[in-house]
């Protein structure tokens, strides 16, 4: 069928009794009547269903929503966030109760921390996944709700086996805000908000972290180690209720599934959300590439290897810091356990400094320089903050070496702390950025593995923490890890001055980089051929004959965890995500040059496993199949 076709109407007795009902956690709905009467493309059939998307102005659609509520799902996400990342350093703050009580080592017990990371590693594979198919706000409140059970259970661990394999399981199911709240904030926010968005919500992952031992530290020392994970538990019940009455289903494939579903309960006709035509989701098929195509990434994209190493170096650093300053600030200046913490501060101050230069400084200066070349920046624009990042860092690691010592009054390592810490969030931030824009529809793969890595190094670096100072001393062993910040900075030089010959000698950076030009020329073409006809025919650009034209961007999975999006007005042609409209033949000219663009992207798309597209790619390639596919009847129907 073309995508102008309709339905059968169905009389339904009462269209009203299947509107879902409004809830703190669900604000925005569409009447189910304006739903039942849209025209959909297909028959209804089988082997030709109708197909669902978005409608045009549907409230259900997130990107869509008010302002407040969208910024309110961010908050909830960060929190979060925040949360679970807090709950893997504050721990640290009752080691030296939990030696006294349980009569085991700092080393063992410091096991506690990196278990907890460990799950961060292994969560996100399965967390992410699974949202896919069953949407982000089940899998949230089931995987939170699972972490406040085994943080509570950890008040009342008998031994220091059953303490550390608690943590490692409230790690794995807390990891789940890790892998799809950069996807919510994809979600809900376009291309202007999202950057803002998420500088706010990468806080969160390195304030938790610095935040902890402040919180755990002084709970430890005044009322003992459990009363730490009483807290946690707390925390973390407190965040589950508040995901169970205010976060949103947000992930649209998951809401036009639901739909779908339910206009063909009602109506007897068979209706698929319109990137499922061809062949559905499975979740044997989301786990299959979740799982397997990360670890391809780092074995043949040296890009990814590279960066993924040094962020983990970076990542193992900060959580080396955890066994590291209680050994300088309570062994060496005599502080006790709470206002060990305290010298966490500097490294949180930083932090904040970092996320505030890149909301106010780095993000407004990479839109002016999109704009200068002519809406879209070389992913290797992201990398400039990187480099004086990397230098931010190993200045305050060579400070803190330098001034560690007892000879040295306490307040200067903390305050090299401030130029670790800013360092730290700007490197991570840049370099991310670099890779969602460098592998766009295969950014979500991309972070997985960064993520996985970085855990691992995170999760292994504070086991050899003691043995380090114990051995090199507390300047040698704190000024190790400077050197290995220091011996990475030139790979964001080398990528900054490089990166475009080296992306394209990388298979799938290449393939990458040649479908978004791909799509960004269709665009163009689109808005040339748009243009020339307002001026011709003196009226507005044409919409889409579908209806289901948003006048929002289009999504292309790459953003922090899944999208990326590049700006789309609805009636241009060659976008992905939120409807799309098809390309018109020349009949008397052949293809026009819009046609032609269209017609590389479908091969482009054929060419590839159906396995290997996402939700946005498997419906970009069924429009256009349905379009070339009709080409004559088009034809046809204009003769």
């Amino acid at each position: 069928m073309s995508e102008a076709s309709t339905q059968t109407r169905v009389e339904i007795p009462n269209p009203y009794s299947h509107t879902l009902s409004k809830r703190p956690w669900r604000p925005y709905v569409t009447p189910f009547d304006r739903i039942l009467e849209h025209k959909y493309s297909g028959s209804g059939t089988e082997t030709d269903p109708y197909l669902v998307d978005w409608m045009a102005e549907d409230p259900e659609d997130p990107q869509r929503w008010g302002k407040t509520y969208k910024w309110l799902e961010i908050a909830v996400a960060a929190i979060s966030t925040l949360c679970v990342a807090l709950s893997s350093s504050a721990y640290s703050g009752g080691i030296e109760k939990m030696q006294l009580h349980f009569g085991a080592s700092t080393e063992l017990l410091t096991g506690g921390i990196s278990l907890f990371v460990v799950g961060f590693a292994f969560g996100p594979l399965i967390w992410a996944p699974l949202s896919e198919v069953y949407g982000r706000r089940i899998i949230y409140i089931i995987s939170y709700t699972s972490m406040t059970l085994w943080t509570g259970v950890t008040i009342a661990s008998p031994n220091v086996a059953s303490l550390l394999v608690f943590r490692f399981l409230a790690g794995f199911f807390g990891s789940s805000p890790l892998a799809n709240a950069g996807g919510t904030i994809a979600d809900v926010l376009d291309a202007n908000q999202r950057g803002l968005g998420m500088a706010v919500y990468a806080a969160a992952p390195f304030l938790g972290p610095a935040l902890g031992p402040i919180t755990g530290g002084f709970l430890g020392l005044t009322l003992g180690w459990r009363s730490i994970f009483i807290f946690l538990t707390i925390f973390a019940g407190s965040v589950t209720i508040l995901m169970f009455l205010l976060s949103a289903e947000t992930y649209a494939p998951n809401l036009l599934r639901k739909r779908a579903a339910t206009l063909s309960k009602v109506t007897g006709k068979i209706y698929r959300f319109r990137a499922d035509a061809k062949r559905p989701i499975t979740l044997t098929a989301v786990l299959k590439v979740s799982l397997l195509r990360p670890w391809k990434f780092l074995v043949i994209e040296p890009i990814v290897l590279i960066l993924s190493i040094y962020i983990a170096i970076i990542y193992g650093i900060l959580y080396l810091n955890f066994s590291a300053y209680p050994i300088v600030f309570q062994r060496e200046h005599g502080f006790n356990t709470g206002e060990g913490g305290l010298a966490f501060l500097g490294i949180l101050v930083g932090c904040l400094i970092a996320v505030t230069i890149s909301a106010t400084v780095t993000n407004p200066q990479y839109i002016k320089i999109a704009k200068s070349k002519g809406g879209r920046a070389l992913p290797e624009d992201r990398l400039p903050p990187s480099i004086w990042g990397g230098i931010l860092l190993v200045v305050g690691l060579g400070g803190f070496a330098a001034t560690d010592g007892p000879n040295v009054h306490w307040i200067a390592p903390i305050m090299f702390g401030i130029p670790f810490g800013c360092g730290v969030v700007t490197v991570f931030l840049a370099v991310l950025g670099y890779l969602i824009d460098s592998y766009t529809i295969y950014a979500a793969s991309v972070l997985a593995a960064n993520s996985v890595i970085r855990s691992l190094f995170g999760a292994a670096f504070p086991l050899f923490t003691t043995y380090m100072y114990e051995n090199l001393g507390v300047h040698w062993a704190a000024a190790l890890p400077g050197f290995l910040a220091l011996a990475c900075i030139p790979f964001t030089v080398i990528f900054y001055r490089y990166g475009a010959s080296i992306r394209a000698k990388c298979k799938y950076a290449a393939d990458a980089e040649k479908q978004m030009s791909m799509i960004l020329a269709a665009r163009n073409a689109g808005q040339r051929k748009s243009d020339q006809e307002a001026n011709v025919e003196g009226k507005q650009n044409p919409v889409s004959p579908s209806g289901t034209g948003t006048g929002e961007e289009e999504d292309v999975e790459g953003g922090l965890g899944e999208k990326q999006t590049q700006v789309q007005p609805a009636e241009q042609t060659g976008g992905q995500g939120h409807g799309m409209v098809q390309g018109r033949e020349n009949v008397e000219g052949g293809r026009s040059e819009e046609d032609h663009h269209l017609w590389t992207q479908y091969e482009a798309l054929a060419d590839r496993d159906m396995w290997d597209l996402n939700d946005e790619e498997r419906l970009h390639l069924h429009r256009l199949h349905s379009h070339f596919g009709h080409a004559k009847e088009l034809k046809v129907e204009r003769e």
